[in-house]
């Protein structure tokens, strides 16, 4: 399956794009890659890392998309950046299954919704990552920030989107569904929250559980927490800065410790090791742009070759599940 990668967004691109799209080939035997941008530092980056196989291919782009534009604006008038030539081949080339970039979020959202485009019924597409839990799971959020303002009817439509996406890829039989709040009291939130609420709990489609609050999110309670982009996407940076911190925290408690304690942090070395491998999102791939056409994936800005590793396992394992199509099928019963 051949996967195309944004190679010049992110904050180390083209270097660790390359260097990801290297290693995916010579780990995963079914996978192309195809680089987008520009062809000349692409190439100089092949030639350094000394790659000369088949399976890396170069789609030529002259231009890329900065942080700092307007997503709407750079999508209609660079025609030929990384991005937009990267996903109007991913729209055109049926065996083209997902594009990865790490470029701008608002750019890549709006172009895998203007370029890629909509699945007929999907009212809202959603950004949605999947985060580890204390019980060794994943819970999905959706949606993190792709839709600030939010209907009802769209809180309904994420619960169906996350639930048929952690059947399809996590074999959890029946995911339950929470709904992000200030409480977990059914009375608790605001007329958008209260609203939604009812259509969860009249919905057979979905195995609604109730209210839930940003503490659970890693608690493992819920399988997938439906929130609007504003809330959501608060909940997902306040949970990754928190995890970071702790991470950090432990770092400095133990290079100021004394002896004994310094003793019983290297007997506890390798649990420090599973608790930072299990908190870093590098590990879990990027956030699936759902709701559109085709597999678009939107990893951190600050990737490198192992996230992007991480993010072609992740492309790989949706396509070969089947979510796309078993979306359209939900979608089309609701």
């Amino acid at each position: 399956m051949k996967i195309i990668i944004d190679a010049h967004g992110g904050d180390y691109a083209p270097a660790e794009m390359v260097k990801g799209a290297i290693t995916a080939v010579n780990l995963i035997e079914d996978v192309e890659i195809i680089l987008a941008g520009k062809q000349e530092e692409i190439q100089k980056v092949l030639d350094e890392y000394g790659y000369t196989g088949q399976k890396i291919s170069i789609l030529p782009a002259t231009e890329v998309i900065s942080n700092d534009e307007s997503p709407t604006s750079a999508i209609r008038t660079k025609k030929d950046s990384s991005l937009v030539v990267g996903l109007n081949k991913l729209k055109e080339d049926d065996d083209i299954v997902g594009l990865i970039s790490a470029g701008s979020t608002g750019a890549v959202l709006a172009g895998g919704l203007f370029i890629v485009g909509r699945m007929k019924g999907v009212l809202r597409p959603a950004l949605a990552p999947t985060l580890p839990t204390i019980t060794g799971g994943r819970t999905m959020l959706i949606d993190c920030g792709a839709n600030v303002d939010c209907k009802k009817e769209y809180l309904e439509q994420f619960a169906i989107i996350g639930s048929t996406y952690m059947k399809s890829m996590c074999g959890v039989e029946n995911p339950r569904v929470g709904l992000l709040n200030i409480g977990a009291e059914e009375h608790k939130g605001n007329s958008l929250t209260h609203e939604a609420y009812e259509l969860l709990k009249e919905n057979k489609q979905i195995n609604f559980i109730g209210n839930v609050e940003a503490r659970e999110l890693l608690s493992g309670t819920v399988d997938v927490v439906v929130a609007d982009g504003f809330d959501g996407n608060i909940a997902l940076k306040a949970t990754e800065g928190a995890a970071l911190n702790v991470m950090k925290l432990l770092k400095t408690s133990i290079k100021e410790g004394n002896l004994f304690e310094k003793m019983g942090a290297g007997m506890l070395k390798g649990v420090f090791k599973k608790l930072k491998s299990t908190l870093d999102y590098n590990n879990l791939g990027g956030s699936p742009f759902l709701g559109i056409n085709k597999i678009v994936l939107k990893t951190h800005g600050t990737s490198k070759a192992e996230t992007i590793l991480s993010c072609v396992k992740q492309v790989v394992d949706i396509h070969k599940s089947g979510f796309i199509e078993k979306l359209r099928e939900g979608i089309e019963e609701a």
